[in-house]
């Protein structure tokens, strides 16, 4: 991971001077319309259980699924495979509840917009009835209260009718750690591009065995980063709180570095600058896949 990270929005002046008041980090080591509704998976099963929904002030108090947060109602998410269902991302109006495998008492909430000022990205893995289970930026715990390491990926349970269908995901990043590769890789399940990575050293290893999305992108020139975009996905690292000693939540991010190759990272995935710029024109909700 890196150094307490000061991420700068590229949008706007305010997006800037949110981003300088959050010190969000980046994994750069020295040496992270209308309404619609996902289509369900042939597995899904329909509910009939009556839905009182949160007023907008019980939403209001609920702890917000962000990038740094640690909520132990969210669900631990070990999928491991690109499920079909999330070939499309969403966006949400307004903050919305979200709840654990019970789905009566929300949990959490998911804001509107992300710490960039921008809209949040929704995928959802699994539809079930009148509801959706999407991943979410935040941590269900974090490695140091856990034995064996955390969970890299939360998830929660949301009401379908909440989502706003943004566009499609028809490819998905595959970072291979053992190989020290990233591909993209087509609907058709063929890769499209593969490159050489940098991965995480051996006591702040890259997660593997799960599933993520590229949640935002953005400049940070307190890293060097001015030219080439971090990608930022929704994955934490399993193994450390903050493997860099930032205040990131131990954030798995897509970088540039000159030099992009071996175990040599905090968790964070090297890039060179060609490599991170076809991740960069994948469209944000990209699912990223890390295997072994």
């Amino acid at each position: 991971m890196t150094r307490t990270r000061t991420v700068r929005a590229t949008s706007t002046t305010l997006a800037a001077a949110l981003l300088l008041t959050l010190g969000l980090t980046a994994c750069t080591a020295q040496d992270t319309t209308t309404s619609t509704k996902p289509s369900a998976s042939s597995s899904a099963t329909a509910t009939d259980d009556p839905y009182a929904a949160p007023s907008a002030a019980q939403v209001a108090i609920l702890p917000e699924a962000r990038y740094d947060a640690v909520i132990g109602g969210l669900l631990p998410y070990y999928g491991s495979t690109v499920p079909k269902v999330a070939d499309e991302s969403y966006t949400i109006s307004s903050d919305a509840p979200l709840y654990g495998d019970d789905r009566s008492k929300p949990v959490a909430r998911l804001a509107a917009k992300n710490f960039l000022d921008q809209p949040t990205v929704v995928v959802p893995v699994q539809v079930s009835g009148d509801w959706a289970m999407v991943l979410t930026p935040a941590r269900q715990a974090l490695p140091s209260a856990t034995k064996g390491g955390a969970a890299a990926q939360s998830a929660a349970w949301i009401r379908r009718d909440l989502l706003r269908k943004s566009g499609a995901l028809p490819d998905h990043v595959v970072i291979a750690v053992g190989k020290q590769t990233v591909s993209i890789v087509g609907s058709d399940g063929k890769t499209v591009h593969e490159f050489p990575a940098g991965v995480g050293a051996g006591g702040t290893p890259t997660p593997t065995g799960v599933i993520g999305y590229i949640q935002a992108r953005y400049l940070d020139p307190a890293q060097d980063q001015t030219v080439h975009p971090i990608q930022l996905t929704t994955l934490h690292s399993a193994a450390a709180d903050e493997p860099y000693g930032g205040k990131d939540g131990g954030l798995i991010g897509v970088h540039y570095q000159s030099v992009a190759r071996g175990a040599v990272s905090h968790g964070c995935v090297r890039l060179d600058g060609d490599a991170v710029d076809a991740v960069n024109a994948l469209p944000l909700g990209t699912v990223v896949q890390i295997v072994a």
